[in-house]
């Protein structure tokens, strides 16, 4: 069997670590029944028609005023009754406005890339072949337009990378990271390609690898977290361990390895066994050691660190149509390794 072996250093590419605005939706690695959750998210969008656009048409003036999307979508959105004007729904996009209308969008996510506008982004491809790529995605960098985040993101780069992004769905995005959590993802270029690895996520032949920095201690060595996680009833926007026999939720396991430990903190390996939202961070603070600022689930800042302290630094599987053994390998941005030099722990996970 062929193999392909690559590793991706990024401590000294601050500028490709760059963030940008908040997302309403963190992900760390979702499977495909899972972007349900997205789809079904809106947004109202409220503008109002300035003097330079008085007397065009209705389509033409959403695409100048809601430039996220393109203007077939927008025209959809109109077809489906998600477009007032002044208060009453239009269908029409060759109806008419006049300068100081108020114009209001149902801006929805939709599973379709051709909704979205490419965006060029300096995006570091660890690798790359005629089916598929893998991106070694900085913290800040959201994944998939959403509310309050509908450009800038992961598959608008994507759509302005390649032109055959916007004929799959997702632009071939098959599993995701949170907003601040950096590392490897593998990206479909066409849909025959999405779905083998959409299958060989379900059936758990991508080895996705983790390393994190917790609070704490570490004692003992590899500890197996087999905890369903399901939404926290008490706070919606968390996810949190819970009992299958009395609340909603999915099975999940996690392996946890410690890598080195001091006093204030540990850094551990996390290899994922399934990908359920907020997967590792749930259940490490379900361990008692939530990750390094991570303040959704009980993390503090600490040696620097102000974002969750975790990258998926190890991505493995057999090629879906070559059949060739592909690894990639990325050592953790700046101010996670800075953190590690900072704490006295050494970087030496699992190869």
């Amino acid at each position: 069997m062929a193999f392909f072996y690559a590793t991706t250093d990024n401590t000294d590419n601050t500028d490709k670590d760059a963030g940008v605005t908040e997302s309403t939706e963190a992900i760390d690695s979702v499977e495909a029944d899972d972007w349900a959750q997205v789809q079904e998210q809106a947004e109202l969008r409220a503008v109002e028609v300035p003097t330079a656009l008085h007397g065009l048409r209705l389509d033409k003036v959403l695409a100048e005023l809601v430039p996220e999307f393109s203007r077939s979508y927008l025209q959809q959105l109109l077809a489906q009754g998600a477009v007032q004007v002044q208060g009453a729904v239009v269908t029409k996009a060759s109806a008419k406005v006049r300068w100081g209308d108020r114009l209001q969008v149902e801006m929805r996510p939709t599973a379709q890339s051709q909704s979205f506008r490419a965006e060029t982004m300096a995006l570091d491809v660890a690798y790359e072949d005629e089916h598929l790529l893998i991106v070694n995605k900085p913290a800040g960098l959201v994944v998939h337009p959403a509310p309050g985040n509908w450009s800038g993101t992961l598959l608008n780069g994507l759509l302005a990378w390649h032109a055959g992004a916007a004929q799959v769905p997702r632009a071939g995005i098959v599993h995701r990271l949170d907003k601040d959590t950096s590392g490897l993802m593998v990206v479909a270029k066409s849909r025959h390609v999405m779905d083998a690895l959409v299958a060989m996520i379900a059936r758990r032949d991508v080895s996705r690898q983790y390393v994190a920095l917790a609070h704490g201690a570490w004692r003992g060595g590899m500890r197996e977290v087999r905890q369903a996680i399901g939404r926290d009833p008490r706070n919606r926007l968390r996810m949190a361990v819970v009992d299958l026999g009395s609340q909603a939720g999915k099975p999940a396991q996690t392996d946890i390895t410690g890598v080195d430990s001091a006093e204030q903190a540990c850094l551990v390996h996390c290899k994922l066994h399934t990908g359920r939202t907020h997967q590792i961070r749930v259940h490490m603070a379900w361990l008692g050691h939530p990750l390094l600022a991570d303040a959704l689930y009980g993390g503090t800042p600490l040696a620097g660190m102000e974002r969750q302290a975790l990258h998926a630094y190890r991505l493995g599987f057999v090629h879906p149509i070559t059949g060739q053994e592909v690894l990639v390998r990325s050592t953790p941005p700046a101010d996670f390794m800075a953190a590690i030099d900072f704490l006295g722990l050494r970087y030496n996970p699992p190869h």
